[in-house]
């Protein structure tokens, strides 16, 4: 069951890194971001993806405590990025629709890293 969440995982940020670095507009409309009111959305929504790639690459190449540290990471950055969405959601500065799609993905995220992490150190030593 453990493997399964983490290649869930893999498999989302794999999916959301590299839409967001190939097609930031169309990502960002996904999102309900407006790219076209701010042209530098798609600089800034390539450093998020990059960042996702990397994230599940890290995860999907490791084992034992280095997975965890992947795992780690990776729920600290989802968490940033819930918390991002709850600030900018408040200020006014994303739209509901966008505050609660951008939330709810990094609070999904963050919870499937801590079902693995849960996973990992329940699973017997080889």
């Amino acid at each position: 069951m453990n493997e399964q969440i983490v290649q869930q995982l893999v498999a989302l940020r794999a999916a959301v890194g590299a839409g967001a670095w190939i097609a930031p507009r169309l990502s960002a409309r996904l999102f309900g971001l407006d790219p076209d009111a701010n042209p530098q959305a798609p600089y800034l929504g390539r450093l998020f993806g990059v960042r996702d790639v990397a994230l599940g690459f890290g995860l999907s190449s490791s084992q034992g405590a280095e997975r965890q540290q992947w795992l780690r990471i990776g729920v600290a950055c989802d968490l940033a990025d819930a918390a991002a969405g709850v600030l900018a959601g408040r200020s006014g500065t994303l739209p509901r629709r966008a505050t609660l799609l951008v939330t709810a993905t990094a609070l999904a995220a963050a919870g499937l890293g801590i079902a693995a992490m849960r996973g990992e150190e329940a699973a017997p030593a080889s």
